[in-house]
This record gives structure tokens, C-alpha cells and sequence, in this order.
């Protein structure tokens, strides 16, 4: 046993010692679906509300793993060989490292470079749409240093992804071709780690909050934009993450715009966001995270707001004064998720836009703009390698929205926060069967709701009931199988009943998808 131990200590500073500090994408769900199972069965105790990790973090969590490896059954062992020889190869756990396309190194750098390409195929009774994309990525890193870039482009026969869609697709700046259109997605950073955090400038999807069909502190689902982003471990129970980005507002700074050789040249107001996020660990398997986050414009960077332990709304009052008019637009944000019972995953996350203690029971003067989600995943019962979720959202009117047009809860009219937006909820049964090593059998149940849009009917904001009728809905019925073939390389097929219907007047999903019909979903992919 201490042979064991001396061997698991010496690994983890080896790899923190060449450690690649660059993240892995939140897409490329296969890990994280993994370190989740294993911090459901209490092998390894991960902060899993804050994502995507990085390739350091995955690689630590995996070698913990590795130390317990006796704990685990024939499947999970093989899923951890599998993963340990693409995040810890080089650091001699296993002989076998995952296939690159290149891949070099030494005692001071690494890097790898890989192909990016897929196709994803939508079949139902109206129409066939495709998705399909292609690029490149490279990472690595030079002693503590940690690089990362990829480009994507993509094409789509119909577009999924516009800012008021009801979808959970990625959203991108399209260049509009008919009912479909192209975009390209460009992410990378680099990163500074130390032996207890790292800060980077990066631009990247993040995920903030519990949950398994998207979050509602910050969803993912914007198109990427670029941030400064700090991780500090100071202690075993203490962790801060922290981002201060620089958003895309797409409103027009009509001072600004200007004429050259005849042509308009259109500038945008400047937004930013700040956010932190502190989780506390009493208890190994327990994560009670606290945070608060401010968008703001028109003062260019307010170096206050770099700060990345303030509490912003203050910050706010001092520099704005009360006033909406002048002020920016800030959020506070709970989330709770344990591990302590195992084979059970318990969480739940609370987005406060706006709540007045005074008038929170009253109906017709409350401002509880908030979203609430709560759930919880259970892996190996009764069944060994199946898992069942279940969760709740509920999202009250006016959550995510504000009156002054440069500080949305958005970026590119993305909302930051969940995909279904405000005055909504939603109910989501799944499981899964993972008989052997990278293929999954899974099926899921999805009902959806959304009410009229206040903000677009009405200038009143106190009192505003939630869900006083439906304007849209969504019911879908689906099962599937995923295999992955080779590191990042996917096979998938799905089918189901997919009901929409939609009478609110707005566009809030593909033309294609609406009324009740049978879906058809297949695709393959190296990368994301």
C-alpha cells in the first residue's frame, strides 16, 4: 500500500511538473462524462461546476484515479487506460499514447497537432438538414507555459443556432446563405500555471453551474469571446475562478460611426463582463460555490472590476450611482453540488437577476427574477455501468433581460445564461448503458416550456406572472447510441418523437423542426 501511495504522489508532481494548462473543449463531453462517473462512485472529488477543465486538471483527476484503480470495474478501468493515454501520455503510466496526427516532445515542451472534421445529419419529416465542419487545433506547452488554438468552419443546409433559437447548437455570427449559412469559430489562449492556479488570456466557451442538459449561470452556448481567466487553488476547501471578458454587444455607437469614401462605417458600444465564482469544500464530495457577475459598457475597462474577489453590485453603486439609467447589470449566483452519498450526484443552482426581500411574496409588486435548477444523477444502481438524471429548471420573466440594450445578460444576442432564456421551464428524464469501453446506449425525455416575453409586450416589470399561458412548447421522445471510435472520434445514432409547437409570433426554433414529427439524428466527428 505505501508503494502505491509513493508511486500516486510521485506521478501527480510529475504532472504538475509538465503540466499542459490548456482547456479541453466542454463539447467533447467523454471525459467529463467520466470524471463525473467517477466522482458519483467517490473515487475522486473534481469541482464539476466550473468548466471546461483543463488538460492538467483532467490529467491530475485521472492519476487519482489510476491510485484507486481497484475500486473500479473491468469497464472503467479500460475508460481510464483509454484517457490517460491521451491527457497523461509522457508520464509513464502506460506505453500506449493516443494517436495525433503530430505530436512531439521533450523535457521542456510538447505540442500536438490534430484535424478537425465532422458531419452531423438532421432527418425528419419536413426537410434534411446537415451540419458539418472542418479545421485544425494545436496545444501544448513550454515549461509553465500552456498554448492552445482552433479553428472551425462550418456549414449548415439550415440554420440551428440564431441568438432567439430555443436550441442548445452552438451559436455563431453566420454569413446568411438562403435558409442556411456559414460560420467560423476561433478559440485559443495561453496560459501561466503555478503549483496552485493559473491565469491566462483566452477566448473559449465557458459552463458555469450544475446540470445535464445545460446550465443557468453561463450555458456555453455563445459564440466565444475573449477574457482574462484566473484559477486559484490557495487551499484544499478554497477555490476562485474568475473571468473578466470582453463581450460583443453588435448595438451601434451611432457617435462613432462614420463615413468613409462613401461607405458607412458602423462601430459598436464597447461590453464587458465580470464574474467570479467562489467554491468552498467542508466536505470531500461537497461544493458550495457563491459568485457574482456585472455587465458593463460605456466606461471603458473599469479597473475595479479586475478585482476578482469584489462583490460588483457595490462597485456599481459607487461608481453610478442606484440608478438603471446610469448603472450597469449585475447577477448573484448559488450553486450546491454533492457527492457525499455515493452512486448519487444531488445539485442545484440559483441565478438571481433581481430579488426585493420587501415584495417577494406580493403579486403584483415582486421583482424574483431569478432561474432555478435542481437534480441528481445516479450511476451503477440497480445496474452496474447505467446511470439516470433527472432535473428541473425554471426560469421567472424578465431573468437574463435588462432595459438598457448595451448591458444584456448576451453576447453577439446570445444570452450568457440558460438556452431557454427567461419565463420558461423544463423537465428532463435521460439514462444510459455503457456495456463496454466507449459505447453508450441512452435515451431521454425532454418537456419544455416558454411564456410571452414581457420585455417585447410590455414596459411593466413588478408583478409579472410566470407561465400565465404557453407560447411554445417541446416534447421529445429520443434513444440513441455513441461509440467512440478513437480519442475525440465519434459515431452516433439517435431517433424519436420531437413535438413543437409554437404560437408566440417570434422565430424560436428552425422553421424545419416545428409541429409534431419523427427525428432522425446521425454523425461522425474527429474533434469539436
Amino acid at each position: 500500500m505505501k508503494k502505491i501511495l509513493i508511486l500516486h504522489l510521485v506521478l501527480l508532481a510529475f504532472a504538475a511538473v509538465q503540466a499542459q494548462e490548456t482547456y479541453h473543449h466542454i463539447s467533447n463531453s467523454g471525459v467529463y462524462e467520466f470524471i463525473d462517473e467517477l466522482a458519483t462512485i467517490r473515487i475522486i472529488s473534481p469541482n464539476t461546476s466550473v468548466k471546461p477543465y483543463s488538460r492538467s486538471y483532467i490529467a491530475e483527476l485521472l492519476l487519482v484515479a489510476h491510485g484507486k484503480r481497484e475500486q473500479l470495474n473491468a469497464r472503467q478501468q479500460k475508460e481510464l487506460d483509454f484517457y490517460l493515454s491521451d491527457f497523461a501520455k509522457g508520464k509513464g503510466i502506460t506505453q500506449k499514447k493516443r494517436f495525433d496526427l503530430l505530436y512531439s516532445s521533450d523535457s521542456t515542451y510538447s505540442i500536438a497537432i490534430n484535424p478537425l472534421l465532422g458531419v452531423d445529419i438532421i432527418k425528419n419529416d419536413s426537410a434534411l438538414a446537415y451540419n458539418r465542419w472542418v479545421g485544425a487545433e494545436t496545444f501544448g506547452n513550454i515549461g509553465s507555459w500552456g498554448f492552445y488554438a482552433s479553428l472551425r468552419d462550418y456549414a449548415q443546409s439550415q440554420r440551428l443556432a440564431m441568438p432567439a433559437y430555443l436550441v442548445q447548437y452552438q451559436g455563431g455570427n453566420y454569413k446568411i446563405n438562403g435558409k442556411g449559412g456559414e460560420f467560423s469559430e476561433m478559440r485559443g489562449g495561453i496560459i501561466y500555471a503555478w503549483r496552485w492556479g493559473s491565469v491566462g488570456v483566452v477566448k473559449d466557451h465557458i459552463q458555469w453551474g450544475s446540470g445535464y442538459n445545460g446550465t443557468n449561470i453561463l450555458g456555453g452556448r455563445t459564440p466565444s469571446f475573449a477574457m482574462i481567466k484566473l484559477n486559484v487553488k490557495p487551499a484544499s476547501w478554497l477555490e476562485l475562478n474568475y473571468i473578466h471578458g470582453w463581450l460583443v454587444s453588435q448595438v451601434i455607437d451611432s457617435a462613432r460611426t462614420y463615413i468613409s469614401l462613401g461607405q458607412s462605417r458602423k462601430v459598436f458600444h464597447s461590453k464587458y463582463i465580470a464574474a467570479n465564482l467562489i467554491t468552498f469544500k467542508p466536505l470531500q464530495g461537497l461544493n458550495l460555490s457563491a459568485g457574482n457577475s456585472i455587465i458593463y459598457s460605456d466606461i471603458g475597462v473599469q479597473p475595479a472590476y479586475l478585482i476578482p474577489f469584489l462583490f460588483y453590485k457595490s462597485v456599481d453603486h459607487h461608481l453610478n450611482g442606484m440608478r438603471n439609467d446610469t448603472g450597469q447589470n449585475s447577477q448573484m449566483f448559488f450553486d450546491i453540488s454533492s457527492y457525499n452519498v455515493r452512486y448519487v450526484h444531488l445539485y442545484t443552482t440559483l441565478f438571481l437577476d433581481e430579488l426585493s426581500m420587501k415584495n417577494m411574496f406580493k403579486p403584483d409588486k415582486h421583482s424574483n427574477f431569478y432561474s432555478l435548477k435542481a437534480g441528481f444523477r445516479i450511476w451503477d444502481i440497480p445496474l452496474s455501468n447505467l446511470w439516470v438524471v433527472a432535473e428541473y429548471t425554471r426560469t421567472n420573466p424578465l431573468t437574463y433581460k435588462h432595459i438598457i440594450e448595451t448591458t444584456t445578460f448576451e453576447s453577439n444576442r446570445f444570452n450568457l445564461g440558460h438556452y431557454l432564456t427567461d419565463n420558461a421551464d423544463e423537465i428532463y428524464l435521460a439514462f444510459g448503458y455503457i456495456p463496454v469501453r466507449g459505447l453508450e446506449f441512452f435515451g431521454s425525455f425532454t418537456k419544455s416550456r416558454k411564456g410571452p416575453d414581457y420585455a417585447k409586450i410590455t414596459t411593466e416589470r413588478l408583478g409579472l406572472p410566470f407561465m400565465d399561458k404557453v407560447e411554445w412548447s417541446q416534447t421529445f421522445w429520443k434513444l440513441g447510441a455513441r461509440y467512440q471510435v478513437i480519442h475525440n472520434g465519434y459515431i452516433h445514432l439517435s431517433g424519436g418523437v420531437n413535438d413543437i409547437r409554437n404560437s408566440s409570433g417570434y422565430s424560436y426554433t428552425p422553421g424545419f423542426l416545428l409541429g409534431r414529427q419523427f427525428q432522425f439524428e446521425a454523425g461522425m466527428n474527429w474533434g469539436f
